[in-house]
């Protein structure tokens, strides 16, 4: 029994495991609930997520990795070990070779953080790609072809954009404003407008129901409860779409110049064959109410939703695994 070559998608909100020969076999968040007294790991993934927010002084529930890059390197270490023994991707005597994507701006220290949490969670040959690229090749993008490419991969801790051209990267710029900042402004917003303090969940809950980014686009209302900062006590409001689009103008116009920063740096020959074929979105981020509307307004291009956002980095570590030999140009 030999073991099976893997490719993670090892995000700030989620964890995306892909096996070769199986696909997509695991999706969980990046969280890990210890014990803050013995240190000792009591959940990981789903089951730590419903902790968020709801635990005793002494159980605190951590994520391990934050703006794209790890955090808290045990944590990290240990959360990868539990996802790939609960796989059982293991061979008899041989261990999997791990393909993982990271950033595109991360420094070499960053890097050989998460070269050695793989590897010491089980991995035998790490390799290391960037992610817009992995994403684009998931996303169904031919970018091994002479012509331009663009993707903006929106996750939960960064945002990377990158014009892609040859099979590889030609311009690029990451910045550390995507999911979370999202969720984070949203519940700063309601603390300031209404005295009302909400937690990460509910926030989360919010961008999905009623959030959008495109003045106009969508009116929809939703009831939330959280605790009275005045009084201490709970309290329901009514909170609308319109007022989303406004708590999430700042963050939002961020992405927007980053993308406009990468086609100013990119060859004309390229942005000619971007005007014709246009901009892909990826992760988690691109089903953000309006974001579509919202760049191709900007930036004067076509804009489309990849078929599956939340899996195009996962899927693309699996192309690039059956081509591992020609895969990585970060080893």
């Amino acid at each position: 029994m030999f073991a099976k070559d893997i490719g993670i998608d090892l995000g700030t909100a989620n964890v995306l495991i892909y096996v070769k020969g199986k696909g997509i076999v695991l999706n969980e968040p990046s969280v890990v609930a210890i014990d803050k007294k013995t240190k000792r790991v009591l959940a990981v993934g789903n089951e730590a997520k419903q902790m968020v927010g709801r635990t005793p002084g002494n159980i605190v529930a951590i994520r391990p990795l934050k703006d794209g890059v790890i955090a808290d390197f045990d944590i990290t270490e240990a959360m990868l070990k539990y996802f790939i023994n609960k796989l059982n991707v293991r061979g008899f005597l041989s261990k999997p070779r791990i393909l993982i994507c990271c950033p595109t701006n991360i420094t070499s220290v960053e890097q050989k953080a998460i070269r050695e949490a793989a590897e010491k969670s089980g991995g035998k040959k790490v390799y290391l790609e960037e992610e817009p690229k992995v994403a684009a090749i998931g996303a169904g993008m031919d970018i091994f072809q002479p012509t331009g490419n663009m993707v903006v991969d929106i996750g939960g801790g960064t945002t990377d954009i990158a014009v892609l051209s040859m099979g590889d990267i030609v311009t690029s710029e990451s910045i550390k404003v995507a999911g979370d900042v999202f969720d984070n402004d949203i519940l700063q917003y309601i603390k300031k407008e209404y005295k009302l303090l909400i937690g990460e969940r509910t926030s989360e809950d919010i961008k999905i129901k009623v959030g959008t980014v495109f003045a106009g686009s969508r009116h929809e209302e939703l009831d939330i409860r959280g605790r009275d900062m005045i009084t201490g006590l709970p309290r329901t409001i009514t909170i609308r779409s319109e007022e989303i689009e406004k708590a999430l103008k700042e963050s939002i116009s961020m992405i927007v110049q980053a993308a406009k920063n990468v086609l100013e740096k990119t060859p004309p020959e390229l942005s000619a064959d971007i005007i014709d074929r246009g901009v892909i979105l990826t992760g988690g981020g691109a089903l953000m109410h309006g974001i579509d509307l919202l760049l191709a307004e900007e930036l004067k291009v076509p804009i489309f939703l990849s078929e599956h956002p939340m899996d195009c980095v996962a899927i693309g570590t699996g192309i690039m695994l059956d081509n591992i030999g020609k895969a990585s140009s970060r080893l």
